[in-house]
């Protein structure tokens, strides 16, 4: 009688990561309702996770593509309680200076709307564009709940270009303890066909060598293997994002005439880390640009 052969190390390896798959789907849809419970459920399944992240911090990337669009998440641990996040991002003229820090977000103004504040974010196609050439999203800035034991801020913009809509940035937090929060960082948006078949041209062509965070297997040399094409994209984009709203929270502590700067350069060391993903600019080249930015608009208006 022929004995069943032991089962490989990559066995192993896929058969924990479907498991894991499966727990951090349940939670996933057990955060759809968005509370604090959910969002502790999730913290307490993401444990290990976090504090083996590849990232070398308390971080944990996802990324899926929805019915229509596509979403990335971010799932950290930071050093700022609660409090201090909800205080950050109490107003949109707040969002608007978190949201620059992105080396391809190049205005922000905010107006009064019928639905609330509207903050409208002039986008460029690459870093290296004109401001004539940006693209505008206007978002409604929306604080769903607020209370000590959690937070729910969102922007919502209808439409983008190129037939994108729905866009949503999203943070949710509940506190660890006085001086850390768990956060959940949310980025997406819905595409029709144009607008995927555009996307999917531009990574197939320029951003061929583009790719994401999500390891799927490895390279002939050892190397990871790293998810490419539209994945790939929102998680470079919630990862920037992410990193804004971190490099802003950071300057909380800072004298006020030192912040700005101080936040740019903390937004660009953060990106840095994470050169394959990340890198697309020196910082010389990004500070000149947002230096010409404050100097053409000034800092974001009410």
């Amino acid at each position: 009688m022929n004995t069943p052969a032991a089962p490989s190390p990559w066995f192993r390896i896929g058969l924990g990561l479907m498991l894991w798959l499966m727990a951090f789907g349940a939670a996933q849809a057990a955060l759809e309702a968005g509370s604090a419970p959910a969002l502790r459920e999730l913290h307490h399944k993401l444990g290990d996770a976090l504090a083996r992240s590849p990232l070398k911090r308390p971080i944990v990337l996802d990324s899926r593509e929805t019915d229509g669009g596509l979403q990335g998440d971010v799932y950290a641990v930071v050093d700022h309680s609660l409090d201090e996040v909800q205080r950050a991002l109490d107003a949109s003229a707040q969002w608007c200076e978190m949201l620059l820090l992105h080396v391809n977000n190049r205005r922000c103004r905010v107006a009064p709307g019928a639905a609330g504040e509207t903050l409208t974010l002039s986008v460029v196609p690459r870093y290296d564009k004109p401001i004539d050439q940006a693209f505008e999203l206007s978002f409604v800035r929306r604080t769903a709940q607020a209370a000590r034991d959690y937070l729910l801020i969102d922007l919502r913009a209808d439409s983008g270009p190129m037939g994108t809509s729905g866009y949503r940035v999203m943070v949710e937090g509940i506190p660890l303890g006085e001086h850390q929060s768990f956060l959940h960082f949310a980025y997406s948006y819905e595409h029709n066909m144009v607008a995927r078949l555009a996307t999917m041209a531009y990574l197939a062509t320029f951003g061929s060598e583009k790719v994401g965070f999500t390891v799927i297997g490895k390279k002939p040399n050892g190397d990871p293997d790293y998810i490419r094409g539209l994945r790939g994209l929102v998680e470079r984009n919630a990862m920037r994002y992410f990193l804004a709203l971190e490099a802003y929270l950071d300057g909380l502590s800072m004298p006020a005439a030192e912040r700005t700067g101080k936040r740019q350069l903390r937004w660009f060391e953060a990106v840095e880390r994470y050169p394959v993903q990340l890198h697309e600019i020196d910082l010389a080249t990004y500070l000149a640009a947002k230096r010409e930015d404050r100097q053409r608009d000034g800092p974001p208006a009410r």
